[in-house]
C-alpha cells in the first residue's frame, strides 16, 4: 500500500488518539478510572455534552472505551477505559515526562523566536 499512512506509520495512530477531545477523555478515564458521564465532563472542564457524547460514541466504536448501562430508576450509565486503552498508559506516561521535562524549553524556545 502507498500513501500517506505508509509514509508516517504512526499517523493512524495519531488521529486515533490524539484528535481534539480524545486525549483528555482517555487521560481522565485512564487516571481516574470509571466515571459517570457528568463526573467525567466536569473533569474535562470546557467540552460541551453534545461533543463528549460523540467522543464517547467514537472511541466506544474503536474500542477504547467500554459504556455500561445500569436499568435502574434513574438509569446509570458509566465509562471506562478498556484494555485496549488502557494499553496507551505507558504513552501516555511517556508524554507526560516530556512534557515535564521539555515544555519550558518549547517556551522559551517560542519567545526567542517571537522576539526576533
Amino acid at each position: 500500500m502507498t500513501g500517506p499512512e505508509q509514509a508516517c506509520p504512526i499517523g493512524p495512530v495519531v488521529d486515533l488518539v490524539f484528535s481534539r477531545w480524545t486525549t483528555p477523555i482517555l487521560w481522565a478515564l485512564n487516571e481516574f478510572g470509571r466515571q459517570r458521564f457528568v463526573e467525567l465532563e466536569r473533569r474535562i472542564g470546557t467540552i460541551t455534552p453534545k461533543v463528549l457524547t460523540q467522543r464517547l460514541r467514537q472511541l466506544e466504536r474503536d474500542g477504547l472505551v467500554v459504556r455500561t448501562y445500569h436499568p435502574e430508576v434513574p438509569p446509570r450509565v458509566e465509562y471506562e477505559i478498556s484494555e485496549l486503552g488502557r494499553s496507551l498508559g505507558p504513552l501516555f506516561a511517556t508524554l507526560a515526562r516530556w512534557s515535564d521535562a521539555n515544555l519550558a524549553q518549547v517556551d522559551e524556545a517560542r519567545q526567542a523566536y517571537d522576539a526576533r
